[in-house]
């Protein structure tokens, strides 16, 4: 490892390269990752000569026996350039993940650390480049995958409270290199990216530089067909909203009817959209013509279900519910406290003043169902047995158990004044609760 110049000049760099890097704008931080490879070394330079308040991030993954070595080369460099640079250890765990290797841990756990920084406003830019996008779609295509997949790297997406940018996306590697020996710059090299033992070095190393040789245009051309297949997906998108809005736009539910009048292909754009919407990975499925049919044409007393990761569909009356991993509940009974949220599974409870005027903060109580629990929906009206009532409502069988039941008054005489956040007494709900205290009850995914 040779040590780095002195902050080239900025006419070194061409505005091919340096346009890419000073249009980000729109920030409140700006963030470089750096490795210390030669990318994102280069990226570091540019961003320093155009964002005088640029910061650096160093992921130390601990895996190499270099890894000090290389954290110690950052530091440096950022010193030398006048940049804050944070650095964060992280540990990798191979296998936290179905099928996951040491890269794709790797990138896992990196990934989080940068989220983890983020804030609202931040921007964290990465030094992707045009190689980066054909060895993204060429290992996408041979693990089997549809547009979305063979889209590549977007040039900019959310991540965490910011955002990711790519400036160098349209760059192939090979100009980058020759920009940087020119400017004199020095990089560590990563000893793993030569182990040909790992899929993306396999492409990098021996597959990518045949295809390139045989079609010296190659990497423009898949950036073109990324593109291309980016567009296509934005369209699949497109469609989905409009048509999940059209069934109602629930965030967990999509009507059974809705989805049966679509075509298959249609059926299977639209669920992998919307559980992608409510922030889980679409189910891996071979035979979805068979899965489909299952789900939608089931006779009403069966109970079809998809499992994915962590979470479930499932089929009741008429429509398809996402049921998410749930969080245990507490065993037994609590009582709310003025002003301090209660969270119980998905709901978030409050109890607050409803006025100025001062009144006797009640007695609340948060409980599951025990069974036999009755309701009166009016003062002076008759009471029901809530277990019909939820069947009523079409309340799905495995949310009725872990419905947040509240009861107020004294203990032995309480009385069932909100049932979750479908029904709230006029005690504590309305423009003017009678009690003087207001209970908010809402759902995460409501």
């Amino acid at each position: 490892m040779t040590q780095d110049a002195d902050p080239a000049p900025e006419q070194v760099f061409p505005e091919q390269l340096s346009a890419p890097v000073a249009a980000v704008q729109g920030y409140q931080r700006l963030w470089v990752a750096l490795s210390g490879g030669l990318d994102s070394t280069l990226l570091l330079h540019l961003a320093a000569l155009s964002h005088p308040g640029v910061q650096a991030v160093h992921i130390n993954h601990q895996l190499q026996a270099n890894a000090g070595d290389t954290q110690a080369f950052c530091e440096d460099l950022c010193s030398r350039l006048g940049v804050p640079l944070t650095v964060q250890p992280v540990s990798v765990k191979l296998g936290s993940g179905p099928g996951e290797g040491l890269e794709e841990a790797a990138r896992n756990v990196r990934y989080q650390a940068f989220k983890e920084l983020l804030e609202p406003g931040d921007v964290l830019l990465m030094a992707h480049h045009g190689d980066d996008q054909a060895e993204t779609v060429l290992f996408r295509m041979c693990r089997g995958t549809g547009v979305a997949g063979l889209a590549g790297m977007p040039e900019s997406r959310p991540l965490g409270a910011g955002r990711l940018a790519r400036p160098l996306l349209g760059i192939e590697r090979s100009e980058l290199e020759r920009y940087a020996r020119q400017a004199g710059l020095s990089w560590v090299d990563d000893p793993s990216n030569s182990n040909p033992k790992y899929d993306r070095n396999f492409l990098r190393l021996t597959i990518l530089p045949a295809l390139k040789k045989r079609w010296p245009g190659l990497i423009k051309r898949l950036q073109h067909s990324a593109g291309a297949c980016s567009e296509s997906d934005f369209l699949n998108q497109r469609l989905a909203q409009l048509q999940w809005q059209a069934m109602g736009g629930h965030t967990r539910r999509l009507s059974v009817e809705g989805m049966s009048a679509l075509s298959l292909a249609e059926q299977k754009n639209l669920l992998r959209w919307w559980v992608r919407r409510a922030g889980f990975q679409p189910p891996a499925v071979s035979n979805w013509p068979q899965v489909l049919h299952d789900l939608l044409q089931a006779n009403t007393d069966r109970s079809p279900e998809l499992r994915g990761s962590n979470y479930v569909l499932r089929r009741y009356q008429g429509e398809l519910y996402l049921v998410g991993e749930y969080t245990e509940l507490p065993k037994a009974p609590v009582v709310l406290q003025p002003g301090q949220p209660l969270r119980w599974g998905e709901w978030r409870i409050r109890l607050i003043p409803a006025s100025t005027e001062e009144h006797p903060a009640p007695r609340i109580r948060i409980c599951t169902r025990q069974g036999g629990e009755r309701v009166r929906f009016t003062a002076d009206g008759p009471t029901k047995l809530l277990k019909k009532w939820l069947q009523e409502q079409a309340v799905p069988p495995w949310e009725r158990a872990r419905l947040p039941l509240i009861f107020s008054g004294p203990e032995g005489s309480e009385d069932l004044v909100g049932i979750g956040s479908l029904w709230c007494s006029g005690q504590y709900c309305g423009d003017a609760p009678a009690a003087g205290w207001r209970l908010i009850v809402e759902r995460e995914f409501d």
